[in-house]
């Protein structure tokens, strides 16, 4: 049955993504926070 709806596509990409998007952004935060302590020291 083919009849997926774009919110339950975006819900199935989301689950696919959730733990690595997240961290990656969490390290990339952490990046940029280290990046601007390094250089305000």
């Amino acid at each position: 049955m083919e009849t997926t709806t774009r919110k339950q596509k975006i819900i199935k990409w989301l689950k696919r993504l959730g733990f690595w998007g997240f961290l990656f952004f969490l390290l990339k935060g952490l990046f940029w926070l280290y990046l601007l302590y390094w250089v305000a020291k």
